[in-house]
């Protein structure tokens, strides 16, 4: 509960810093998510050979599993490119 008394959303507690919304983005959701420790390792391992974070493998896997399903929404936004942003070439 907030000070005020309202409810507040998961990981919002006191202390926690709110990640900054990207530029016209909504702030991405954290979740916590508990995993046997053999299917994590074989996440990480599965998730180096493609060169993803094992974070990003599990969004990659749920995407693409929700796409099958036919139940990606339309409005959902692309997964973020890898790595560094470009820089423009100078004119």
């Amino acid at each position: 509960m907030s000070p005020a008394g309202e409810p507040q959303e998961p990981g919002t507690g006191e202390g926690r810093d709110r990640a900054p919304a990207r530029a016209g983005r909504q702030a991405r959701k954290q979740v916590l998510l508990r995993l046997d420790p053999q299917v994590y390792d074989a996440l990480a391992r599965w998730a180096g050979e493609e060169l993803r974070s094992a974070n990003a493998q599990i969004e990659f896997l749920l995407r693409r599993a929700l796409s099958e399903a036919g139940r990606l929404p339309g409005g959902a936004a692309p997964i973020p490119p890898r790595g560094r942003p470009r820089v423009p070439p100078e004119a």
